[in-house]
């Protein structure tokens, strides 16, 4: 099942916004302002892909989607299965595990048991799937990044409109029955670029982050769990085991070993 808290909470985000300013007797449509938004918006994503590759781009593109619409898929599920191809191999034969796979959707679990089978040596065999893992990690942190500097070019971005639009006040001093309009406009660039960052920027970075997290612990508990299959291990003890990973530190308990 997917997962949309991104969404749901960025969307409802917005519409708390709006209504806060339609109680405080605002008009909505002064906030949607065409030459602010393209500014901020512009050019925050502009000066964020320039602060990396072209690449680094299409790839933001795939991690939006991602944090939008990611299947969130907890370690915990996958401990089942394990134990269930331990459970066979310790009775036919690690070989017999290859009819198994085609039951399995779990792409990096099918990976290591197939290197199992194939009778790679057992430190090569994790050695195989901690690459895999750190590759991982370090792909999906580069991709919260460009959101997470995103959000932080945003609010400089609306200041720095907020400012143009100050100038063009000072261009109609002459005009005071402009001046009104012109200074609320000016200061939507710094709305949008503060809201912008708070609002979308940040929480696609940290949802990309714990979506990274909840993938990597999945992936923590395959590569035991394959590890103790290939071993031999009993079904039993491999179950304590991976159990035993699901459990997160509490906060103290990290402080403490801070």
């Amino acid at each position: 099942m997917r997962d949309l808290a991104t969404p749901v909470g960025i969307g409802l985000a917005l519409v708390v916004v709006v209504g806060a300013n339609v109680l405080e007797g605002g008009n909505p449509m002064s906030l949607l302002l065409l030459p602010p938004m393209l500014l901020v918006f512009g050019v925050t994503i502009l000066v964020t892909v320039a602060g990396g590759t072209l690449e680094d781009a299409k790839e933001a593109g795939r991690a939006l989607k991602h944090a939008m619409t990611a299947k969130v898929s907890p370690a915990s599920e996958v401990v089942p299965a394990v134990v269930t191809l331990a459970e066979r191999a310790r009775r036919e034969g690690l070989l017999a595990l290859e009819e198994s796979l085609a039951d399995i959707d779990d792409p990096f679990l099918v990976k290591g048991v197939t290197l199992a089978i194939d009778g790679i040596d057992p430190e090569e065999l994790r050695d195989i799937l901690e690459a895999e893992l750190a590759a991982k990690q370090r792909h999906d942190r580069h991709s919260a990044k460009f959101f997470g500097d995103a959000g932080a070019y945003a609010p400089t971005i609306g200041i720095v409109g907020t400012v143009m639009g100050l100038v063009h006040v000072l261009e109609r001093l002459a005009s005071p029955e402009e001046l009104g309009q012109l200074i609320a406009g000016a200061f939507v660039a710094t709305l949008w670029g503060v809201l912008s960052a708070n609002v979308l920027w940040l929480p696609i970075s940290n949802r990309l982050k714990r979506l990274s997290q909840l993938e990597v612990a999945r992936m923590e508990v395959v590569i035991e769990g394959v590890a103790a299959i290939q071993a031999g291990a009993n079904p039993r003890v491999i179950a304590q085991k991976l159990g035993s990973l699901l459990v997160e530190p509490r906060a103290d308990d990290e402080a403490k070993a801070a």
